[in-house]
């Protein structure tokens, strides 16, 4: 089975997932979008208000500055896969929960196997603790990573930069690397995790929407 149809019936398993508990307030699920032979991947947390009313994965505010980071770093949405860790609403947009987190994890496993993308990039701290478990976001945005074979750039969630304006230039400062990513230009370096991790000692980031 090619990557596109394996993405396809990903969606429609996302589609009548109930793997947790938040299938049952959604509208809809948000399993994600963009070409099956994408070079770079884009994780977010959770979809939110207007993700779950249209089923696509950043539509709201946070979308719109991501299509404008995008097209600063002479990238179009149509040329990468965007999706999140968690494919359904988290109710009041709270963050997403172990046992929800655990049920999407498959999906978004089989996405990548799929996609083989040259570069990973997460918006947002949980989808940056999958690859890097323990990191502080404020401490490692906007490096490359090797990990697993794969390369990791992690950033802030857009929405964080919306939330607290002194983000951007960091944000938009992150995206700008992303061409000489993918040339390979940038050294990548290997992650080691801390030896401990504590709640006070996690990563730390504002709320996403």
């Amino acid at each position: 089975m090619d990557a596109e149809l394996i993405l396809k019936q990903i969606a429609e398993e996302v589609q009548n997932c109930t793997r947790c508990p938040l299938h049952k307030a959604r509208r809809n699920p948000v399993p994600g979008e963009g070409p099956a032979n994408a070079q770079i991947m884009f994780i977010g947390e959770a979809p939110g208000f207007y993700e779950d009313v249209q089923g696509r994965p950043f539509v709201g505010a946070a979308g719109k500055f991501l299509d404008e980071l995008l097209e600063s770093a002479g990238l179009r949405r149509a040329d990468v896969f965007i999706t999140n860790i968690v494919k359904c609403r988290p109710p009041g947009n709270r963050d997403p929960q172990p046992e929800e987190l655990e049920g999407c994890e498959p999906y978004l496993d089989r996405q990548i196997e799929a996609i083989q993308p040259k570069v990973i990039v997460t918006l947002g701290r949980y989808s940056m603790n999958k690859f890097l478990p323990g990191a502080k976001i404020s401490a490692l945005h906007g490096q490359v990573f090797k990990v697993n074979g794969r390369l990791i750039v992690p950033m802030y969630h857009p929405a964080a930069a919306l939330h607290q304006p002194s983000l951007r230039p960091k944000v938009e400062a992150d995206f700008a690397i992303l061409h000489d990513v993918l040339a390979g230009k940038v050294e990548a370096h290997e992650y080691i995790a801390p030896a401990s991790k504590s709640k006070k000692d996690g990563p730390q980031q504002l709320s996403l929407f």
